[in-house]
């Protein structure tokens, strides 16, 4: 599942995405419905690259996302004719908008990796996630480290030392290491709500993200006012195209084809298209950034990803 998709709180994804939904294994792969997972995905990888040409500060951009994001969800459940609402426990409003605030402060950390250092680097460091939700899945869950996990995450991190330029490039200094810093950040808070999502299954995706995006943007609105962030913000015709961009389409729209296609996909092939996400983040850096990745560089990517992979396989 996508970073995105389980950093917005779904089922299961940034989240890019929590744990991994869950179908019933009688469920058939529909053809529409892996077109419409592939399309989430593919949206999902070009956020920093939007990033990159959006001037706004990465808490404004964040907090600007989560009101349009929530705005579209709104509209869509309430074209679709569902409730957005139900009655829900203190437990669970608690949990929905401190996973809300981490969700916030998530994206800033994500989008100011996105500034000090590579895309790919930014984007690589997030996916640290599935490592560190399995070493601490012990102690939330009582879950049983089995040995092909532990195997998973000692690549997983030599993968991320590769990454980090400490091999083969010398230590990483100014610019990157503070990316590499952010963007590890960010993927322990992504990992703090897979886990906290995993305690609210019984919400309805769409509410759940409905209201984690709301939540997130009010929890940003007094850090933006205290901070004013507000306060001299220009923007040209373009930059303000592309954060409606990344509001409208990389946010409402990519989620609405998420949940829309889950359920006509086995969980396997969710998890399977979920890594169409960081695969298309590098690909789409290298060809529209220019962004040069060393071997050493491309071989942690490919332990990161591999590990993540077979952990969730």
């Amino acid at each position: 599942m996508s970073a995105e998709d389980r950093a917005a709180g779904s089922s299961g994804a940034a989240g890019h995405t929590p744990d991994t939904v869950h179908t019933p294994g009688t469920v058939q792969n529909r053809p529409q419905s892996m077109v419409m997972l592939a399309t989430a995905m593919l949206i999902f990888g070009t956020i920093g690259i939007f990033r990159r040409y959006i001037p706004l500060s990465s808490g404004l951009l964040s907090f600007v996302r989560g009101v349009i994001g929530t705005a579209f969800l709104c509209l869509y459940v309430k074209l679709r004719g569902d409730r957005i609402s139900h009655g829900l426990s203190r437990r669970e409003i608690i949990l929905l908008i401190v996973s809300g605030g981490l969700i916030g402060v998530n994206w800033i950390l994500l989008f100011e990796a996105y500034n000090y250092t590579t895309v790919a680097t930014a984007t690589l460091c997030y996916y640290m996630e599935p490592t560190i939700v399995v070493l601490l899945s012990p102690v939330f869950f009582r879950e049983k480290l089995t040995a092909r996990k532990l195997i998973c995450a000692a690549v997983a991190i030599v993968g991320m030392i590769l990454v980090s330029g400490v091999i083969g490039q010398g230590p990483a200094q100014g610019n990157q290491l503070r990316g590499v810093i952010y963007g590890l950040s960010a993927a322990v808070l992504y990992a703090a709500v897979v886990i906290l999502n995993k305690w609210l299954r019984s919400i309805n995706a769409y509410e759940k993200t409905i209201i984690q995006l709301g939540a997130a943007a009010l929890c940003l609105l007094p850090y933006l006012v205290l901070t004013g962030q507000f306060s001299g913000v220009q923007l040209t015709p373009l930059s303000a195209v592309l954060t409606l961009i990344l509001g409208l389409v990389h946010t409402g729209i990519a989620y609405t084809l998420y949940f829309g296609s889950t359920d006509g996909l086995k969980a396997q092939t969710i998890a399977v298209f979920s890594y169409i996400d960081p695969v298309s983040a590098l690909i789409f850096a290298a060809l529209i950034l220019r962004e040069p990745m060393s071997l050493t560089a491309c071989i942690g990517a490919v332990l990161i990803l591999g590990a993540a992979f077979v952990s969730e396989m």
